[in-house]
């Protein structure tokens, strides 16, 4: 017999059947939406309308400028990949080739997944072949170790093998990649989503990061979805922004269920979601025609894997079989803290080149004996939660219902983590929050006690009065803060969504990017954030 939650989800359910979605609306979307987390975050709700190609450079930067620059920042690529170390690059490539040359190319390959062809397909070729060909070079090498991992496990769950190319987009094949949303690693998993999906994620162990663990939750997921939508571009979509926005899109344009027909009524990363995808399956396809030489790493991509069945510290490993750090780091991602926390009844993998593979299995006693009751001290792990070691522990969602709560003006991170009783550190990490900065109308997730949620939602009802006085506090009377006089030496420059200090230098005369960064004190494009105001000196 089903309760009444269940009673009101096929209630719900039977009513928005009959409604727009008649002919196609199936009921497993309900549960891929109560599975996904995305939230809406205000970046990939934005509904703005592009009807010309005016705004596509736009997205471009938007979306992957973070994603390839943290990729050409991470330990991997600055320490296992040398730029000056692969074959001799040619110093002319193809530019500006003609439409049917694309087109045909495109025909060419062997695919499931549809491969349209149209300007905003062409603006993404151009960016991977032309303006991102270092990084797309460095990704080709990243490729010979983590496409195998993909295409094996899409080919046991019998799926198009070319949704690898997937990962490009999400992650620019950078297993540690974290969005400003939160979402993590190299199929970019929100927390909600990659705990349905039956990921683990404790204080020691993050499995979104983990890429073998982590492709086969993406392909349960993508399984889900094209059984939900019975055509891959859709899926890819809903991959991106959540079943939720694609199904109001779907609505919005009155039953459509066809990608390019619904194409303006997605989120505005979303869009160029599926595009990006088909440039970067055809780059990679035809990276000998653009001479595009992979950029292999020095250090050997042969690795092995052995199972852990006890503690293990990362400095015993680093102190006894001689490997460095940083590489131990980046070939096992998953742990947050340096431990594995293994033992018999549970063992956890540990990746090591294979040249120190046969130093660690001949020599484990004493690896594991390293040092012992210093990291583990009564052979126990210790707690994270009151360490010393600088590290941010989350509080676990296990057992708490999410709140979906939209920011108002005069909202802070500080006045909403004491509404709901929740640290702000927590509500930080669940929405990935940098300087405490939020936004007027963004969606944050808070996590709150199982059978709470509908108390909580009442605080979207509220005023910022009533909010206060829910937690013992009054409003006073502030006087309104006297803006800051504009001085006439200078212009003001307001950040975009995709901007760059050397982007933003080019628009003004005689200014270069360490202008910029000088009289604002920044150190590099980390410190932008979208309505930023930027003094410009004037010249002349």
């Amino acid at each position: 017999m089903m309760n009444k939650k269940q009673l009101f989800l096929h209630i719900t359910l039977l009513l928005f059947t009959l409604g727009t979605f008649a002919q196609n609306r199936d009921p497993l979307l309900v549960e891929l939406e109560m599975i996904d987390s995305t939230l809406n975050d205000s970046s990939l709700a934005d509904t703005t309308f592009i009807e010309d190609e005016s705004g596509i450079d736009d997205d471009v930067n938007a979306i992957f400028n973070n994603d390839m620059d943290d990729l050409f920042q991470s330990w991997d690529v600055q320490n296992r990949f040398n730029p000056d170390s692969s074959e001799a690059h040619l110093g002319y490539y193809p530019t500006n080739l003609p439409d049917s040359v694309y087109i045909q190319r495109l025909q060419d390959i062997e695919q499931v997944v549809d491969l349209n062809y149209n300007p905003v397909v062409k603006k993404y070729i151009q960016m991977y072949s032309e303006r991102k060909r270092e990084l797309v070079e460095v990704m080709l090498g990243l490729s010979a170790y983590y496409f195998p991992i993909f295409e094996e496990t899409l080919d046991r769950y019998d799926m198009p093998l070319e949704l690898k190319y997937m990962a490009i987009i999400e992650s620019a094949l950078n297993p540690t990649a974290r969005s400003r949303v939160g979402a993590n690693g190299l199929w970019q998993f929100m927390y909600g989503t990659a705990k349905n999906m039956k990921l683990e994620i404790t204080s020691f162990v993050d499995e979104r990061r983990d890429p073998i663990k982590a492709t086969d939750a993406a392909a349960r997921y993508l399984k889900l979805l094209y059984d939900a939508y019975g055509d891959w571009q859709l899926a890819i979509a809903a991959y991106n922004c959540g079943p939720g926005n694609v199904n109001r899109a779907i609505q919005r344009s009155g039953g459509k269920t066809n990608y390019w027909e619904i194409y303006y009524r997605l989120p505005r990363e979303t869009r160029g979601y599926v595009p990006a995808f088909i440039a970067a399956m055809y780059t990679f396809e035809y990276s000998n025609e653009h001479q595009l030489i992979p950029r292999y790493p020095e250090i050997p991509l042969a690795v092995d894997t052995v199972m852990v069945s006890d503690f293990l510290h990362f400095d015993q490993v680093v102190a006894t079989i001689g490997i460095n750090k940083e590489q131990l780091r980046a070939l096992n991602p998953m742990y947050r803290l340096d431990v594995i926390p293994a033992k018999a009844s549970k063992p956890y993998p540990l990746v090591l080149p294979n040249d120190k593979m046969l130093a660690f299995v001949g020599n484990d006693t004493a690896v594991f004996a390293y040092e012992r009751e210093k990291y583990f001290p009564n052979n126990t792990l210790a707690n994270p939660t009151t360490s010393s070691s600088g590290y941010f522990v989350p509080a676990d969602i296990k057992g708490k219902e999410k709140v979906a709560y939209t920011v108002k003006p005069g909202d802070n991170v500080g006045f909403i983590s004491s509404w709901f009783h929740v640290r702000t550190a927590d509500l930080r990490y669940w929405n990935d929050i940098h300087r405490d900065i939020i936004r007027v109308g963004q969606k944050l997730a808070v996590y709150v006690p199982e059978g709470q949620k509908s108390k909580y939602d009442k605080i979207n009802s509220m005023n910022f009065a009533e909010k206060q006085a829910s937690v013992g506090k009054s409003v006073t009377a502030v006087q309104p803060k006297k803006a800051e006089p504009v001085d006439p030496n200078y212009v003001y420059h307001t950040v975009q969504r995709g901007d760059t200090i050397w982007e933003i230098a080019q628009k003004y005369a005689g200014i270069n990017s360490d202008d910029i960064m000088k009289l604002n004190n920044l150190t590099n494009d980390r410190g932008l954030f979208v309505g930023q105001k930027l003094k410009i000196k004037r010249k002349g």
